[in-house]
């Protein structure tokens, strides 16, 4: 059975992980990317102890599609070892794990959405919302009144 996990990863400034997080969406490698700015990190590089100001990314996602995302990652990153950790998920809410998997795919790889689960699947921040478009099967973010 199909089982959504996080990818967790970090950048060193906020430009990068949206352009990243935006790249990994658009290519339907996961449902959400969730960029948490203002981390510091202390951590051993090259013999010395480092400090950095980072920006975290989680990466919601499919098992199988853990590996791609990965990869993807690595290959858009400015770091020579990103830090790329696959988080499994062990429980979670039918109906987002739904959105998530992204169920009713047309034969894709990547990610779709249900229309039935759009309303209540934003899950990205509390103010948004998604909808398929019509030409396309690529998500846009709209503002949802409080």
């Amino acid at each position: 059975m199909e089982r959504a996990v996080f990818v967790y990863t970090t950048y060193p400034s906020i430009v990068e992980a949206e352009r990243a997080g935006r790249a990994l969406v658009e290519q339907h490698l996961c449902a959400c990317v969730n960029i948490l700015p203002g981390m510091i990190s202390h951590y051993w590089w090259q013999g010395t102890i480092e400090r950095g100001e980072e920006v975290v990314m989680l990466i919601k996602t499919r098992s199988s599609l853990a590996e791609r995302v990965s990869t993807a990652v690595k290959e858009m990153h400015s770091y020579a070892t990103p830090a790329l950790l696959v988080i499994p998920i062990e429980s979670v809410d039918q109906g987002y794990l739904d959105w998530l998997l992204g169920r009713d795919r047309a034969g894709g790889e990547g990610m779709t959405l249900r229309r039935d689960l759009v309303p209540r699947a934003a899950g990205c921040g509390s103010a948004a919302r998604f909808s398929l478009a019509e030409s396309r099967s690529k998500c846009t973010r709209a503002s949802v009144p409080r």
